[in-house]
């Protein structure tokens, strides 16, 4: 019986998959294959090469969890409200747990890079206009978006790197809807 032939998805889930379990390191070719019971074939036939692939991955990822997370909420009009969802839905729908962090960590790979540098980029200029439209001036609006998008990413960290020591970042609806009103705090 022949296998199943993957898509070109599959092995994108997967490589994101092995990143934020490993680092850029974990994305290789002939280890995902076996993960995914394939052969180097069936790689090559989506991807010239393992940076194609990570690229993208990475791309995907981009548009999943930026610009698709950034039309969902578009759609609020109260600015407030659509802070409020934008990180609830940022810190509670997490499809690659601990992806985000190992991208922050691997920052200054070639691949990497441009990638993570444009979604930040993206995701803070978003929450400057949203902080703008709570009345805040353009320079304040702006810092406060760094400040908030900094705080999710320690956030995001804390949750993958030490669990245990801070138990209120994982399944407490308290600690949950403080930290999102302090955020959404113009």
């Amino acid at each position: 019986m022949a296998k199943p032939r993957l898509s070109k998805q599959d092995w994108l889930t997967a490589a994101l998959t092995a990143l934020a379990e490993g680092g850029v390191a974990a994305v290789a070719v002939e280890p995902l294959a076996q993960r995914l019971g394939m052969t180097r074939g069936s790689f090559y036939w989506h991807f010239a090469d393992r940076n194609a692939l990570l690229r993208e991955a990475l791309e995907w990822w981009e548009l999943q969890g930026t610009d698709a997370v950034i039309e969902r909420v578009t759609e609020i009009a109260e600015p407030r409200e659509r802070l409020r969802t934008l990180f609830r839905i940022a810190i509670t729908e997490d499809p690659t747990s601990g992806l985000e962090p190992a991208l922050v960590a691997h920052a200054d790979d070639p691949v990497v890079a441009p990638i993570l540098h444009r979604v930040t980029q993206r995701r803070v200029a978003f929450l400057a206009d949203g902080y703008a439209e709570l009345g805040l001036p353009p320079a304040q609006a702006r810092h406060q978006a760094v400040v908030a998008y900094a705080t999710y990413v320690g956030w995001v960290q804390l949750r993958r790197a030490t669990p245990a020591a801070v138990p209120e970042i994982t399944n407490d609806p308290d600690a949950l809807a403080h930290l999102l009103e302090h955020l959404v705090r113009a």
